[in-house]
C-alpha cells in the first residue's frame, strides 16, 4: 500500500503536523532536512499559500540600488530586493542603476489596467453566436452590475467579444484594485456566467475559460489589449554617460539593437528586450508574487534611437505586468519585508511597485546589452569576464 502524506483535518498548520510531514519524508525517502526544516515564522501564516507544508526554500535575497523613479507613484530612489541564484546579475543591475542616477532617472507611466477571465459561450449555429454578441452589449450593465456584487474592489470595465464558428470567445476585463486578481475575476465571472445562462435561452453552454485569457502565457491578444498592468520605462542617457559606464557610444547601441530586433522577429520572440524575465523573476521572489506570472509579465516591446543630440533614447513597455501589493503571497513574512524595503506593501501601492518593476528591467537591459560586445582591442567580452570572476563557472 502506498503511504499517504500526513495531513490534519482539524489544522494541516501546526507544527506537530508540518513535523510529522518531515519525519515522513525522512523514513520514505532516505533523504534528510538540515535546511528545508528552518524557517523564522508561524507555519498558521502560510494557510492558503501552500498545502502540505514541510519546510520552505530559501532563496538568496541580495539588494541593487538605489534605482531612481520619475514615475507619478513611484518617485524618488529605492533600493531593491532581488532573490536569485545567478551570480553577476545583481552586479549588472547595479551597474544600469549606476547609469540610470546619473542620467537623472527613469519615466514610468502606467497606461492601463485589466485583469482578465475569458468565458467562451457555444451556440446552436454561428447565426445564434452572432446575435449573442449584440445582446452582450445591451445588457453589460446588467452583467456589469451582477459581477461586482461578488467583491468589493473588482470592477468589470469591458467585456470583449470574439465570434468564430458557432463561438463566442469573451474577455472579461477588470481592474481589481492591489490584487494581482485571478481569483477575483474567476468568481465574479461565473457568478456573471451564470446569470447569463440563466436569460439568454439560446446558450447551449459555456466554459469559464476558453483559454483567451491566456493566463501565465505570452500572447498577441495580452500585447495588444493588456493584462495585468500596462507600464512603459523610459530614460534618455547622456552620450557621455554612456561612455564612462557602459564604455559604448549610442551609435553602437542601437546597431547591437537593431540586429537584435531582427533575431526577436526571426525567431519569433514574445519580446525584443534582452532579459526582462530575470529582474522580474528576481523581483517576484523576493516580494511574494506568483511566479508563473512571469509567462506574461516577461513580454514586452523595447524601443531605441540616437537623439538629434547624439544622446541615447530606450523606452521598454510591459502590457501585461501581474504584479500585487495586498493578497497572495504579499502579506508572507519575507516577502512583506521586502516589500516595506521599497514602501510598497498593502493597499494603495501597486501602481507604485509596478512602476519600479518596469524601471528595475531598464537596469538590467541597458547593462548587458552594452556587456554583450567584443571589445576589438582586447578581444574580451564583458558579459563572459563577469560570469567568469562572479558566477559559479569561476
Amino acid at each position: 500500500m502506498t503511504p499517504k502524506i500526513p495531513r490534519s483535518k482539524d489544522n494541516d498548520y501546526t507544527a506537530e503536523i508540518v513535523a510529522e510531514r518531515q519525519a515522513f519524508i525522512e523514513e520514505h525517502t532516505g533523504a534528510t532536512l538540515n535546511h528545508t526544516r528552518q524557517f523564522s515564522f508561524e507555519p498558521g501564516d502560510m494557510s492558503g499559500n501552500i498545502e502540505n507544508l514541510f519546510g520552505v526554500a530559501q532563496v538568496p535575497i541580495g539588494l541593487a540600488g538605489p534605482l531612481l523613479v520619475n514615475g507619478e507613484h513611484a518617485q524618488g530612489e529605492f533600493y531593491v530586493p532581488m532573490a536569485t541564484i545567478e551570480g553577476t546579475m545583481l552586479a549588472s543591475y547595479n551597474r544600469g542603476m549606476r547609469v540610470i542616477r546619473e542620467s537623472g532617472g527613469v519615466i514610468t507611466t502606467v497606461s492601463g489596467d485589466n485583469m482578465q477571465r475569458a468565458p467562451v459561450f457555444v451556440f446552436p449555429s454561428a447565426r445564434e453566436a452572432r446575435d449573442f454578441c449584440q445582446w452582450l452589449k445591451e445588457h453589460h450593465e446588467a452583467i456589469k452590475a451582477v459581477a461586482e456584487s461578488t467583491t468589493s474592489v473588482g470592477k468589470l470595465n469591458e467585456i470583449e467579444q470574439y465570434h468564430a464558428h458557432n463561438m463566442v470567445f469573451t474577455r472579461f476585463d477588470y481592474s481589481t484594485g492591489d490584487a494581482a486578481g485571478q481569483n477575483m475575476t474567476s468568481r465574479a465571472t461565473f457568478v456573471a456566467c451564470e446569470w447569463i445562462r440563466k436569460e439568454h435561452a439560446p446558450l447551449s453552454h459555456y466554459l469559464l475559460s476558453g483559454n483567451f485569457d491566456t493566463e501565465k502565457k505570452t500572447s498577441s491578444v495580452n500585447l495588444l489589449k493588456g493584462r495585468g498592468r500596462r507600464v512603459t520605462a523610459e530614460i534618455t542617457i547622456p552620450r557621455q554617460v554612456m561612455l564612462d559606464n557602459l564604455r559604448i557610444s549610442p551609435e553602437q547601441m542601437h546597431y547591437g539593437q537593431g540586429i537584435s530586433n531582427l533575431s526577436a522577429y526571426i525567431s519569433q520572440s514574445s519580446n525584443n528586450a534582452a532579459h526582462p524575465a530575470n529582474g522580474l523573476a528576481a523581483l517576484y521572489l523576493a516580494t511574494g508574487q506568483d511566479i508563473a506570472n512571469i509567462g506574461e509579465s516577461n513580454q514586452c516591446t523595447t524601443y531605441n534611437k540616437v537623439t538629434r543630440d547624439g544622446d541615447y533614447y530606450f523606452s521598454i513597455t510591459f502590457p501585461a505586468l501581474i504584479m500585487a501589493t495586498y493578497g497572495g503571497g504579499t502579506s508572507l513574512p519575507t516577502q512583506r519585508e521586502c516589500l516595506e524595503i521599497m514602501g510598497c506593501y498593502g493597499k494603495g501601492k501597486v501602481y507604485k511597485l509596478v512602476e519600479i518593476a518596469a524601471a528595475l528591467t531598464v537596469a538590467g537591459e541597458l547593462s548587458l546589452s552594452a556587456a554583450a560586445k567584443v571589445d576589438k582591442v582586447t578581444r574580451t567580452n564583458e558579459w563572459v569576464d563577469a560570469h567568469e570572476k562572479l558566477g559559479r563557472n569561476r
